[in-house]
């Protein structure tokens, strides 16, 4: 159950569909309503950046490098023609 805070008061998720559930679609829009374009970073975004932050993973030297390791690796072995996909070396090409 998920729990958001809303001017100061605990809201769960259930009472927030039933609020959605009981609005009327067809009110008319308040005058102060604020578009919710003018609140997005960026206008050509599909979310705005505080909807759904993307992950802070740290791109350390040391990641890099064995990341980069291990693509080679991987395209070395390719190349020389040897299957890797069940995880056993196996040669691709029969004796």
């Amino acid at each position: 159950m998920n729990q958001s805070v809303v001017d100061s008061e605990l809201i769960t998720d259930e009472e927030l569909a039933e609020l959605a559930m009981a609005a009327d679609p067809d009110a008319p829009i308040a005058d102060d309503a604020v578009p919710f374009a003018s609140m997005i970073d960026d206008p050509f975004a599909l979310l705005p950046s505080w909807y759904m932050p993307a992950p802070g993973l740290r791109q350390s030297r040391g990641r890099v490098l064995v990341l980069a390791g291990v693509v080679l690796a991987l395209l070395v072995i390719g190349v020389m023609g040897v299957c890797v996909t069940n995880g056993v070396p196996e040669p691709v090409w029969s004796p």
